[in-house]
C-alpha cells in the first residue's frame, strides 16, 4: 500500500468519524431540545395550575364573602320585620288595654252593653279552654252584678259550642283588684276575670 492509498484511507476514516460525530452532535442537540421543550412545558403547566388554583381560591373567598353578606342582609331584614311586628303587637296591646280600660270604666254609661258582651265572651272562651264541668270564677267587686247577669247565657253558649251539659259556675267571694285609673293605664297588668 503506497502513501497515496494510506492518505486516502485516513481521509475516509476522518470523514467517517466526523460524520458520526456530527450525527451524534445532532442527536444530542435534538435530544437536548426535546428535553428543554418538555421541561419548559412542564414548568408552564405547573405555573398555569398554580394560577388556576390561586384564582379558584380567590373565587371561593369571594363566594363565601357574598354568602356572608347576603346572610347578614337577610338577618338584618328579618330583625327589621320582627321589630316591626313587635312594634305593631305592642301598639295593638296598648290600644286594646286603653280600650278595655275605657269600656270597663264607662260600663255604667254608654259602653254598658259592650262591656257586658265582653265579659260573656271571656267567660265562654275560658270555659272552652278549660272544658271542666265546674269552675270557680273570680271577678272585680264592681263587676259581680254584670257577671251574674251574663252567666246563664254564657253557660248555654258554651254548652252548645262544645256539645256538653252547661257547667256549674261559682262566683268567688275573693275579688280581683279594681282596674287602674286612666292616669295609670301603663301600671301593672290587671284582670277583669279569672276562672279557676
Amino acid at each position: 500500500m503506497n502513501d497515496a492509498d494510506v492518505s486516502k484511507q485516513i481521509q475516509q476514516m476522518v470523514r467517517f468519524i466526523r460524520q458520526e460525530a456530527e450525527e451524534k452532535a445532532n442527536e444530542i442537540s435534538v435530544s437536548a431540545e426535546e428535553e428543554f421543550n418538555i421541561e419548559k412545558l412542564q414548568l408552564v403547566e405547573a405555573e398555569k395550575k398554580k394560577i388556576r388554583q390561586e384564582y379558584e381560591k380567590k373565587e371561593k373567598q369571594v363566594e363565601i364573602r357574598k354568602k356572608i353578606e347576603y346572610s347578614m342582609q337577610l338577618n338584618a331584614s328579618r330583625i327589621k320585620v320582627l321589630q316591626a311586628q313587635d312594634d305593631v303587637v305592642n301598639s295593638m296591646k296598648e290600644l286594646a288595654s286603653k280600650e278595655l280600660l275605657n269600656v270597663s270604666h264607662d260600663h255604667l254609661h254608654h259602653h254598658h252593653h259592650v262591656y257586658k258582651k265582653l265579659l260573656k265572651d271571656l267567660i265562654v272562651q275560658s270555659l272552652v279552654r278549660l272544658k271542666e264541668p265546674a269552675v270557680l270564677l273570680r271577678c272585680r267587686k264592681n263587676d259581680v252584678h254584670l257577671v251574674e247577669s251574663v252567666l246563664d247565657s254564657a253557660k248555654e253558649e258554651y254548652a252548645s259550642k262544645v256539645n256538653v251539659h252547661p257547667p256549674e259556675i261559682f262566683i268567688d267571694n275573693v275579688h280581683l283588684p279594681p282596674a287602674p285609673s286612666h292616669h295609670n293605664a301603663h301600671g301593672p297588668f290587671w284582670y277583669t276575670l279569672l276562672i279557676l
